[in-house]
């Protein structure tokens, strides 16, 4: 019985902590645009890439 009287105001604690940190982090713009990261993986032009190095030509030696 005198567990509870640390651990339910430890959890009240908790969960205050975590609506605070959820609407500190909203009002800073974390969750504003969540579709574009995913397209970007998508998008990625691996072309670039081997545009920087006129030497390699992209054929395999013999």
């Amino acid at each position: 019985m005198e567990a509870l009287y640390l651990l339910v105001p430890l959890s009240i604690a908790i969960v205050f902590a975590a609506i605070w940190l959820f609407f500190r982090m909203s009002d800073d713009g974390q969750f504003d645009d969540l579709v574009s990261p995913g397209w970007r993986i998508l998008q990625d032009d691996d072309r670039a890439a081997a545009s920087e190095n006129p030497a390699d030509t992209g054929t395999v030696p013999d």
